[in-house]
C-alpha cells in the first residue's frame, strides 16, 4: 500500500452502474459508449466496497491521514440556555 493504484475494470470489486461492461480477451468493453471501459472518466463506475475515488483512484491503496485532537479542541465553548429550553433541560450551560 505504498503507492496509489488506479482502479481497473478487471478488479473483483468493480461494478458497472449500467451493467454495460463486457469482458473480452483484450480488455473490458463498454456497450454503453462502444469503447474500452475507462474507469477514470466513467460516471457509472462503482466499487462494491465504496472505495472508488475521483479520477479512478482505488481507495484501498491509500493510507488515511489521522490527527489526534485534544478533548479541549473537540469540546467548544458552552451554549447558554434561556426560556423553555432551560426549563426542559434544567442546566444553564450546555456543552
Amino acid at each position: 500500500m505504498a503507492q496509489v493504484k488506479m482502479c481497473s475494470p478487471r478488479c473483483e470489486l468493480f461494478k458497472c452502474g449500467k451493467n454495460a461492461a463486457v469482458f473480452r480477451r483484450d480488455g473490458v468493453w463498454c456497450r454503453w459508449t462502444e469503447d474500452m471501459c475507462n474507469v477514470a472518466n466513467c460516471s457509472y463506475a462503482l466499487c462494491v466496497k465504496r472505495r472508488l475515488l475521483p479520477r479512478g483512484v482505488c481507495g484501498e491503496t491509500i493510507k488515511r491521514k489521522t490527527v489526534e485532537k485534544q478533548p479541549e479542541e473537540v469540546v467548544g465553548p458552552g451554549i447558554r440556555l434561556r426560556g423553555r429550553a432551560l426549563r426542559k433541560i434544567g442546566e444553564k450551560e450546555l456543552f
